[in-house]
């Protein structure tokens, strides 16, 4: 079975064909620029080849057009039809409560689909137009929405709500939901697996440190709590949002730059994190070199931000009454040394000793980073969103596959 993972943002849509005998993922790429001059789509196909490609693209089906045109293509595509395409998963940001678990899409789902609108403004409109162009175009291919807020869905109340009127939260639906959760799911249950546990035995805080930062208390495989919030704007430090930050503090900033409520989000979302506290960039590779250079604001910036990483790791130990790993991901994750360091400091209490010279060496790769002695063993396990998706996708399809048979 062939299965089409999409993931589509306002101007992007990332993509991966998986050939799930296997997990083999056969092309993988990613649009960029819709709707703008100059969009390229990046392709590149399991053995190596490699091909960009500047094309006009008005819009998403447009782009989701590019896409089936490059996986059909004689030079570069893996499928001779598109029938081939058995599924297609596709990344929603939000589900709200309406949706706990990943779900096939019919016209009752995308009615709903369409009331979480209000959740994520920013996001779940452009997965919409993923899902609607995709029945368009593949017809025959059933679809299935995996939802970023679904493994963060058994949290328990006091853990998600916010002390606001629960008159509010009954109202609007405003408590934390929590995002990157096919990230905190596939890379729990992947350290269990390196670790050699069961992961209902384990007490796991995942660190997702890319542009956009999550971690995750993980406790017998369940999250039980997450960093991001209500918006993905909540938590860590991050490229340019702020993360944790005094309400009151935004109101204040607000009434003394006579900002609307469009400004302040833009400020909140676009203008703070690592890029308002530097100055420099919003790119970690860029604050760390400027860091190096002596430079007092980028090294301001990694500061706060490593100081948030390691204190959530220390809360979340708390949370769970004891920690067995901790696992870092992400861009950052996965290949900032330097960061990983600076987010361990100070941890010895809780038993974790790293090594220096394995995490060092420990670039876009999978392993510990942790002495063979240490109480709690620190991994890094680059993250496969595509492939849980993938999979989740192929159980909901056979799942109606048999029915259909009885």
């Amino acid at each position: 079975m062939k299965i089409l993972v999409l993931n589509c943002g306002s101007s992007s849509v990332k993509y991966q064909l998986i050939e799930m005998t296997g997990r083999k993922a056969l092309a993988r790429g990613l649009m960029e620029r819709i709707g703008m001059k100059g969009a390229v789509l990046s392709h590149r196909r399991y053995d190596g080849d490699k091909v960009k490609l500047a094309a006009a693209i008005p819009d998403h089906q447009a782009a989701i057009e590019c896409v089936l045109s490059i996986l059909l293509s004689a030079n570069h595509g893996v499928i001779t039809d598109s029938g081939e395409i058995a599924a297609v998963g596709h990344r929603v940001v939000h589900g709200g409560e309406k949706f706990r678990t990943s779900v096939l899409i019919n016209p009752e789902v995308m009615d709903q689909l369409e009331e979480c609108i209000e959740l994520a403004p920013l996001h779940n409109p452009h997965n919409i137009k993923g899902i609607k162009a995709c029945g368009r175009l593949l017809p025959q291919a059933p679809q299935v929405a995996v939802f970023d807020t679904a493994f963060h869905s058994q949290m328990p109340d006091f853990a998600y709500l916010y002390g606001i009127p629960y008159s509010l939260y009954k109202k609007y639906g405003i408590r934390r939901y929590g995002f990157h959760g096919t990230s905190h799911y596939y890379i729990s249950r992947r350290a269990a697996g390196m670790l050699g546990r069961d992961i209902k035995e384990l007490k796991l805080v995942t660190c997702h440190l890319g542009n956009g930062c999550s971690m995750a208390a993980v406790d017998g495989g369940v999250s039980i709590d997450t960093s991001m919030g209500f918006t993905p704007v909540e938590g860590l430090l991050m490229g340019t949002r702020c993360g944790d930050v005094d309400p009151a503090a935004l109101l204040h900033i607000m009434g003394r730059e006579e900002l609307s409520l469009g400004d302040a989000n833009v400020l909140l979302n676009k203008h703070s994190g690592l890029l308002g506290i530097s100055g420099v960039s919003n790119d970690m590779r860029e604050i760390l070199q400027e860091s190096q250079n002596g430079h007092r604001r980028a090294r301001l910036a990694l500061a706060v931000f490593c100081y948030r990483v390691r204190k959530y790791i220390a809360a979340y130990g708390a949370a769970m009454g004891g920690l067995d790993g901790v696992v870092f991901t992400g861009g950052i994750g996965e290949n900032a040394p330097e960061v990983r360091e600076l987010c361990c400091r100070k941890l010895a209490f809780l038993g974790i000793e790293l090594d220096f010279e394995a995490n060092n060496a420990m670039v876009s790769k999978e392993g510990f980073i942790c002495t063979p002695t240490s109480k709690v063993k620190v991994l890094v396990v680059p993250t496969n969103e595509e492939l849980v998706i993938a999979e989740d996708t192929e159980k909901i399809v056979k799942q109606m596959a048999r029915k259909e048979q009885t």
